[in-house]
């Protein structure tokens, strides 16, 4: 297999299987998770929970003082890497092109020099977070092969996209087929672990906002 074949088959089969996979998976947990319902609440409603709900999504972003005083540099490093990984997909112009073809829908990117200084320093993070991760007593016992698994997969589509851009890896097409492949892994590996929490943090933490709006209270 030549490396223009590996690209080929990397974009075309493969990816198709993994769109399926990421969607139907995707589909799955969402049902289950909104088939569980809740039961009726008979008591009279003290507040409304549409804004509280949405004020709680904002509210959580923002670590409160005691998480960042016990845990700064989970708070710090996280922060860095969350959003460093979030500019380099949703921002990066090939990125935006690929997803207008799929969907039909864009917006402007950044230039391809700042998402580039993003992507090394989302790269440095994200080892930074390996290291601390390995190195903290408390941390390494309670790491399980899952989480290393969610930051391999993580970490390689950020990785072999900076290799691929910088033309490290010969021959391009060789490296653009390995970058896509990475992407396909943690599209499959998404729905089957805890990074589920992409889509399902924005549900959980808006439900907690509305039942605390219900009741009148402060979440």
């Amino acid at each position: 297999m030549t490396s223009m074949d590996f690209l080929l088959l990397t974009k075309g089969p493969l990816f198709q299987i993994a769109i399926a996979i990421f969607a139907l998976g995707m589909l799955v947990r969402l049902v289950e998770i909104f088939a569980l319902g809740r039961p009726h609440n008979y008591a009279a409603a003290r507040g409304g929970q549409l804004i509280p709900g949405l004020k709680t999504v904002y509210k959580r972003f923002n670590p409160d003082p005691g998480t960042f005083k016990r845990a700064p540099f989970d708070v710090i490093v996280g922060i860095i890497w969350h959003i460093g990984f979030v500019v380099a997909l949703l921002l990066f112009i090939p990125h935006i092109e690929l997803i207008k073809s799929m969907f039909g829908v864009t917006w402007p990117g950044l230039p391809n020099p700042v998402v580039d200084a993003v992507t090394a320093i989302t790269l440095f993070a994200l080892l930074a977070t390996l290291i601390h991760r390995l190195t903290h007593p408390v941390k390494k016992f309670l790491s399980t092969p899952e989480d290393y698994l969610i930051w391999t997969v993580t970490f390689l589509p950020v990785l072999t996209g900076y290799l691929a851009y910088h033309r490290l890896i010969n021959p391009y097409p060789l490296a653009l087929g390995l970058h896509i492949l990475a992407a396909e892994i943690f599209l499959i590996v998404l729905p089957f672990t805890k990074l589920t929490h992409i889509f399902t943090a924005f549900v959980a933490r808006w439900y907690n906002g509305a039942i605390f709006g219900r009741k009148g209270v402060q979440s």
